[in-house]
């Protein structure tokens, strides 16, 4: 089925709502879930995704750990595309991104002045 190019502008934010997680691809070895063209690992990433009054959570895979990301971080998602899918009668949409990343660093206690 074809792919469906998601428009991450028109979001008015985009917040990970469950934190990076590798996918496995066989439970009963372990053995995680691989990109076929980049050969990293295909990790999982729960995200809000906000417009408006209205905000949904999907599951979007992206090739590679995405560095920094953490729960409750607003990020940003480049080349968002969603696939349908039908596989013995179940059906659903396939959510994939060429990359997810932190909007901003996380906050660290370093720099932090006396007194502060």
């Amino acid at each position: 089925m074809a792919s469906l190019p998601i428009d991450t502008a028109k979001y008015t934010g985009i917040i990970c709502a469950v934190p990076p997680t590798p996918r496995v691809a066989n439970r009963e070895t372990g053995q995680l879930r691989v990109d076929r063209e980049t050969g990293k690992t295909v990790y999982q990433v729960g995200l809000c995704l906000m417009a408006g009054a209205s905000a949904d959570v999907v599951n979007v895979s992206v090739a590679g750990e995405p560095a920094g990301v953490q729960l409750g971080m607003s990020v940003a998602v480049r080349d968002l595309v969603a696939t349908p899918w039908e596989n013995d009668g179940r059906h659903g949409v396939a959510f994939r991104a060429a990359e997810i990343r932190p909007l901003s660093a996380p906050a660290t206690s370093a720099g932090k002045g006396a007194g502060q």
